[in-house]
């Protein structure tokens, strides 16, 4: 993901000015690294340190989502509707 995209990404899920690390900016990131690399395992099927890291990423994603769903439901459904996610 180069600089442009994650500046785009945060642009769009930030809650204010300079907010990069608001739950809904992590798990947009995530989120869009999480494509990429799908796409690159898609070709590369043997990659197994990627798709490692893949997993991990996956994994941290899942327990923003479940933080999010404690603190606020709402927040929460609003994001994976953005994201499009089928939590």
């Amino acid at each position: 993901m180069n600089r442009d995209a994650k500046a785009a990404i945060i642009g769009e899920y930030a809650q204010g000015k300079g907010d990069t690390g608001s739950v809904e900016v992590q798990v947009a990131i995530l989120t869009g690294r999480i494509k990429e690399l799908t796409d690159h395992l898609k070709v590369h099927r043997k990659d197994t340190h990627t798709r490692v890291g893949l997993l991990r990423m996956v994994g941290r994603r899942r327990r923003l989502l479940n933080y999010l769903t404690q603190k606020n439901v709402a927040r929460y459904r609003e994001l994976i509707g953005r994201l499009g996610l089928r939590r």
